[in-house]
């Protein structure tokens, strides 16, 4: 953490030198520049350019001779917007002209960077200190500079729109300071600036790549090659529990433009895997040629068998702590996974957190209500599909593409080609769409382990069918909620049964536990052989919708308006809470409600508009929905949307909007249609004509977003406002139809319903 203190003036004053780690240590640019070696451990020290090239004022800002500023972003861009959100912090705290602003993503370099992981909903909030203060430094620099050059203190002088202004109507252009600030070592303090003061944080800024993204420029993993570049293709084997028997390779060699095919392990046996270094498939076979349709073709022709394998064990170190993981053997199906979860669930499950006697309450009390609540898995099924680019010689490793997470996979890459971890150069580009799919970068090492065969670049593609059947899966999920009333209809015992494969989604710490005298959490999970991971808000995805989903039904039975009885759990949260450990603000939390109520027009909407509410906190911010339904086309859909969200500040509110909408449209398809089921192991889906995503005609007709105002500094917001409009449509739902709905996707009920 970063130590600050106020000034005589009331500044916010951050120090430079804080500890061991280092904070901003920038890179000299090949063309020399003034450079700032921001460090943990020591002042900064600038050292003087060496021609007119863009000066590096420290590793997130050059500056052109011609007053254009560079902006490196650290983080990987999949839509979230980091392109303009970040540039514009740094402008902000530099006061910098922000017309003078561009923006570059950076290459992976943890020595520059604290964090380049799109990931967790936390670019922002884990880069809003860094960034500051690579923006008030730099400014620091200019500004005494400028101090120097006039002979007149720092203080009488002004940065605004790259231009430092001083007495006697003296001025100079950041591009005109640099060489001077070259010369100078940034102070062991610097100032920055108070919320209420920002010019350019909280004011919406049209995005810096639109121009780009809409005119199709390159600037897409699967856009990136060079020259000599081959195509590879993987033929992976048709089910989970299954690995490569025998394959015709020598067929397949002679068809045109195939250059070769071989067999080979993305993971070496005996590797410890690394959290992310999750795959089902680690033998492969590689098909490379020339062209894409050549690839396709030869993949299409292969004559390969299968066979099925045993159980085994894997390690893998989890952050720190190195377990052994069980993985079972066998074809397994949707219907066995099920039938293990309702055992689980009807077992004796782990205690995750107790607080009171549930058992005493729910015998005492007559008003009891118990649901169970399911959901299948689910494809991420990015726009782009998965791909990357590799070109591994003897002197470097140099790959290319679309990942979340470089930091994760850095390592697990520089032992599979045997190099050190610092020749290895990982280019990020663009992402189109990521949703936690990209976070597990195995197609990053079956990209290189490929180039290093052939000794030439290659691009890896993977098929939308690819894609669809190797995993990664959001988990399947099933929990069991009972709830006690007592006479005067107050919830006074809550218990949450989660079970999954392979992890539960029980979060024990979190809303309605601080808010009942007797709650009790448990948990357990199935383990499985296909590989699953992080989708959008993790976890959260089902609970926020099977936890709001019940808690409706809970208000239904106490005769209460359903934001009437959450705000009022809420408050006895804030007055009286129960335990020490609750994870959540419940003020913030009944903030968002209050707000959405309003918003909404809950209270004074007619009795004929049907409407649903929910509302959910994860990933250190609180999001909530209030969704109307209508009837379209003889089919009852989400008609409008109002959305609140408390994500403390939001640096770009044009931006931010975009996003909660995004979440909310995603979040509607994958409640009303999403859904992957196995038989033998094998994916039952494999493209777009039988994974049914939602429609254009099917999107709310329109999506109203509103913040929070708030001078805390920015939590998430990719995957917050995700979880809680899967219930509020649930709900919605049921005021439409008469009928709940417990189990995901809900077009399965609404079909049946209409039969």
């Amino acid at each position: 953490m970063s130590e600050n203190i106020m000034s005589k003036t009331g500044q916010r004053l951050f120090r430079t030198s804080m500890g061991r780690r280092q904070f901003l240590k920038a890179s000299a640019a090949a063309s020399g520049g003034l450079m700032i070696n921001f460090s943990w451990l020591g002042t900064a020290q600038a050292q003087t350019a060496t021609d007119a090239q863009p000066v590096r004022l420290n590793a997130y800002i050059l500056v052109s001779p011609d007053g254009g500023i560079i902006a490196m972003v650290p983080n990987p861009e999949f839509g979230q917007n980091v392109m303009t959100s970040m540039p514009m912090i740094l402008a902000e705290e530099m006061d910098a002209n922000w017309e003078d602003i561009t923006a570059k993503t950076a290459d992976y370099s943890p020595d520059d960077y604290q964090r380049q992981f799109t990931g967790g909903s936390q670019s922002i909030r884990q880069g809003w200190q860094s960034l500051r203060m690579a923006g008030a430094g730099a400014k620091t620099l200019l500004l005494m500079a400028a101090a120097a050059k006039w002979q007149v203190p720092v203080a009488s002088l002004t940065a605004k729109n790259s231009v430092v202004s001083g007495p006697g109507g003296k001025s100079a252009t950041f591009a005109e300071l640099a060489q001077d600030a070259a010369l100078l070592t940034l102070p062991e303090e610097i100032a920055l600036k108070a919320p209420e003061d920002f010019s350019i944080v909280g004011q919406s800024k049209t995005n810096l790549e639109g121009h780009k993204v809409v005119t199709g420029q390159p600037l897409f993993g699967i856009d990136y090659k060079t020259e000599g570049t081959l195509i590879a293709g993987l033929v992976h084997p048709p089910a989970f529990g299954k690995t490569l028997d025998s394959a015709d390779l020598e067929t397949i060699k002679t068809m045109p433009g195939i250059v070769d095919a071989f067999v080979f392990d993305a993971m070496e046996p005996d590797y410890t895997r690394n959290y992310f270094d999750t795959t089902a498939f680690t033998k492969l076979i590689a098909i490379v040629g020339e062209k894409t349709w050549q690839v396709l073709k030869a993949k299409k022709a292969l004559q390969v068998k299968w066979k099925t394998f045993d159980s085994y064990s894997e390690k893998m170190d989890r952050f720190g702590t190195l377990v052994d993981t069980a993985i079972p053997g066998g074809l397994e199906s949707t219907a066995s996974h099920r039938e293990k979860m309702e055992a689980l669930l009807a077992s004796d499950l782990p205690v995750l957190r107790q607080d009171g006697d549930t058992a005493a309450a729910f015998a005492n009390n007559e008003k009891v209500i118990e649901r169970t609540y399911y959901a299948p898995y689910l494809a991420h099924n990015t726009m782009e599909p998965m791909n990357f680019y590799a070109n591994v010689t003897d002197d470097a490793v140099h790959v290319a593409g679309p990942l979340q997470a470089p930091g994760f996979i850095v390592n697990s890459l520089a032992s599979r080609l045997n190099v050190p971890p610092g020749k290895v150069r990982i280019e990020m580009t663009r992402m189109g769409g990521g949703f936690g799919r990209r976070a597990y970068s195995h197609y990053l090492v079956e990209a290189a382990v490929i180039s290093a065969r052939v000794k030439k670049p290659v691009r890896l593609m993977y098929t939308r069918e690819d894609d669809m059947t190797m995993g990664i899966y959001r988990p399947t999920y099933m929990a069991r909620f009972k709830a006690a009333l007592d006479e005067n209809n107050q919830l006074i015992a809550y218990q949450v049964d989660g079970v999954g494969v392979p992890e539960h989604s029980v979060h024990a710490d979190r809303f309605p536990a601080g808010a009942v005298p007797n709650y009790l959490a448990r948990g357990d999970a199935v383990q499985s052989n296909i590989t699953t991971g992080a989708f959008r808000a993790p976890r959260s995805n089902f609970m926020g919708a099977s936890e709001q989903a019940f808690l409706d039904e809970v208000a239904e039975l106490a005769g209460a308006d359903p934001i009437d009885f959450r705000l009022a759990l809420f408050e006895k949260a804030i007055s009286s809470p129960v335990g020490e450990h609750n994870d959540y603000d419940a003020a913030r939390y009944a903030g968002v409600l209050k707000q959405v109520r309003e918003q909404s027009g809950w209270d004074t909407l007619p009795a004929s508009v049907k409407k649903g509410v929910g509302a959910y906190y994860c990933h250190n911010s609180y999001a909530a929905h209030v969704v109307t339904v209508t009837e379209k086309n003889g089919s009852p859909r989400a008609d409008k949307v109002f959305s609140c969200v408390d994500c403390g500040i939001v640096v770009n509110p044009i931006a931010a909007s975009n996003m909660v909408q995004g979440a909310v449209i995603d979040g509607i398809g994958n409640a009303m249609f999403g859904e992957m089921t196995f038989t033998d192991g094998q994916a039952d889906k494999d493209n777009f004509n039988r994974y049914r995503m939602i429609r254009m005609n099917e999107i709310p007709s329109s999506v109203d977003v509103s913040f929070v105002k708030s001078h805390t500094d920015p939590t998430g917001l990719g995957e917050p406002p995700f979880p809680p409009i899967f219930a509020a449509l649930a709900n919605a739902l049921y005021q439409h139809t008469g009928e709940r709905f417990y189990e995901q996707p809900f077009v399965h009920k609404l079909e049946s319903l209409k039969a």
